[in-house]
């Protein structure tokens, strides 16, 4: 236990869920569980082996028993992510690879899980998109619950018993299960020493409102038991013992943050209209069906984007065409909603447990992904197409195919979903003959080519993360180069610029999902390149219909030549930041998005 006593002790992490909390620490202290690794003799082979087992059924049993003890309706819509972690238990493959480590190897279990667990962590940090890395920690989480019934027979006890007033979570990692077994009621704030925004964990903690602060690094090690925490979860900060000075800034902050929070609850229900009239649709991207709430309160206009990898991850084998269907109706269902846009899959073969062969790639990124793998994958694709096309009939779906890089891509994409539509013809099966077929603009060569693709497309996505990323040559999540991540390059801007024109001139619409689109220091300058739609997380619609609402788009015309005009980035945002600061004075502040 630390003994040294800090004082206002601030701490970078990550906010993941807005607002300020302070509070008495309550810290959930696990106690790392050695593994004992030891060879054991053919005839304890099996002994161990049934011991792998026992665990595993232990664990699902545990896991039942959290999911049916919920009582709670908020928590209780998020109890899919229990149900993936169940999924897992029962993968026949990783059963598989721990049983054949304990009988080639003659390893104990602990060892043998201990082996293959390293070995999926390992795949999953190598993978690109943040949202898929997120998903080795759910296999961490079920390792470490494994872990504690192979050596103590029991999970130790997480559920924050003696929670006094309303306490401030610190831990070194929340599972999902941990979470919603604790007694919300108590608690006004989550930090812990590792996590990412999109971990299941975040998830939750956005779904509740609570103000949550994740990746802070060693604070496990600095606090103790009653000290007092701020927690920021706009900012990413975490307080150790704050004077009462700082206590009463943040006392003032979180009054103004909870004011503007009204506002924006109010301003959420109004129309994404710029003052002199121009009328841009705001779009949310989301992932999970449980998320539909946050949209419709958030004042979405509909879907941008709907990733459906999760679909593909969150299961032992590939889902059916009903297994899409139903997840898809209920999207269709919604009453209140424009559009939704449901994105083809988006990953490579590799990512997910399946017949799919798949070759091993250097760079998977730049491989057999996306709508490669769906044209390589007939099949595969059709399931996800039939799925989305019975669903059709229930509301405004539109499918978007990614990751296009030339002509023939969108039309072998095409000639499948007339396939699908034929087939369902023929089954005498009702859906939207008419549905809308866009694709999405992440590649350069599909902007070089966007006046051609336009005349093939229904619409038009630009997803600016892979945009940049492939533009700039640069991994954003590289720490050596992630400074070269810049939005406002010129050569990024000139390519959404002729994409918006190619598509204009075609008479069809296009719309902007990346994470540029959820950034309000941006919204000046895509408006002046006169997008149809921007898709952002559900969160920051608010905030972005706040500057929509406050700007004109001429000015936001001019505002771009002038920005394109600079020879980098970097002078670019200090015109863009001063402008916004000028115009939005209390919404632009120094640090305001950085």
């Amino acid at each position: 236990m630390n003994e040294e006593v800090y004082v206002n002790k601030a701490l970078k992490g990550i906010g993941v869920s807005s607002g300020i909390a302070i509070g008495k620490v309550h810290l959930l202290e696990r106690g790392k569980i050695s593994v004992d690794k030891y060879s054991i003799k053919e005839d304890h082979v099996e002994r161990e082996a049934q011991s792998f087992r026992n665990a595993l059924k232990g664990a699902i049993e545990q896991l039942s028993t959290i999911r049916q003890t919920i009582a709670d309706d908020e928590i209780r819509k998020h109890t899919f992510i229990i149900d993936a972690h169940m999924l897992i238990l029962q993968d026949y493959l990783f059963i598989n690879d721990v049983l054949d480590s304990i009988r080639q190897r003659k390893i104990n279990a602990g060892w043998a899980l201990d082996i293959v667990v390293s070995k999926y962590l390992a795949s999953f940090e190598k993978m690109e998109d943040p949202y898929l890395r997120e998903r080795g920690q759910d296999i961490k989480y079920i390792y470490e619950r494994l872990v504690r019934i192979l050596v103590k027979g029991k999970e130790s006890d997480i559920h924050g018993k003696g929670l006094k007033g309303r306490s401030i979570i610190v831990a070194h990692d929340l599972s999902p299960a941990d979470t919603i077994q604790l007694n919300l009621s108590k608690i006004s704030g989550f930090a812990t020493d590792v996590g990412g925004k999109t971990s299941h964990t975040s998830i939750v903690a956005r779904a509740l409102e609570m103000p949550a602060v994740v990746g802070v690094g060693n604070l496990t090690s600095l606090v103790k038991n009653n000290d007092t925490v701020i927690i920021d979860g706009e900012d990413g900060i975490v307080i150790i013992n704050p004077t009462p000075q700082t206590q009463k800034e943040y006392l003032a902050k979180h009054e103004h943050l909870k004011g503007q929070r009204r506002d924006f609850l109010r301003i959420a229900k109004l129309k994404p209209e710029t003052r002199d009239g121009f009328r841009v649709k705001v779009g949310a991207n989301i992932e999970l069906l449980a998320e539909m709430d946050i949209v419709e309160r958030y004042g979405a206009t509909g879907i941008g984007l709907y990733r459906t990898e999760y679909i593909y991850l969150s299961r032992k084998t590939l889902p059916t065409e009903m297994d899409h269907y139903h997840i898809y109706k209920k999207l269709a269902e919604s009453k209140v909603l424009e559009y939704i846009t449901i994105r083809t899959l988006d990953i490579g073969g590799d990512k997910f447990a399946s017949t799919i062969e798949v070759p091993k790639e250097i760079n998977p990124a730049m491989g057999l992904r996306a709508i490669r793998l769906c044209i390589k994958e007939i099949p595969l694709f059709k399931s996800q197409l039939m799925g989305i096309l019975r669903a059709s009939a229930y509301g405004p779906l539109r499918i978007l195919i990614p990751m296009i890089s030339g002509l023939d891509e969108v039309r072998t994409a095409k000639s499948v979903i007339r396939e699908c539509m034929d087939e369902l013809r023929n089954k005498r099966v009702n859906f939207n003959k008419d549905i809308k077929i866009g694709i999405m603009i992440e590649v350069p060569s599909a902007c070089m080519i966007s006046e051609v693709l336009a005349e093939e497309a229904d619409f038009f996505s630009i997803g600016t993360n892979d945009l940049i990323q492939y533009t700039l040559a640069i991994d954003r999540v590289n720490e050596y180069v992630s400074y070269l991540y810049e939005p406002l390059h010129p050569a990024v801007l000139r390519m959404i610029q002729r994409t918006v024109e190619a598509a204009h001139k075609a008479e069809i619409e296009v719309a902007l999902c990346g994470e540029m689109a959820g950034e309000p220091l941006y919204v000046p300058i895509l408006l002046g390149l006169e997008l149809d739609e921007l898709s952002m997380n559900p969160y920051a619609i608010p905030r972005a219909k706040k500057v929509i609402r406050g700007l004109d788009q001429d000015y936001c015309k001019d505002l771009l030549q002038e920005v394109m005009s600079k020879e980098s980035a970097k002078e670019g945002e200090i015109l863009l930041r001063r402008e916004m600061s000028r115009i939005f004075p209390h919404d632009f502040i120094k640090g305001y998005g950085e």
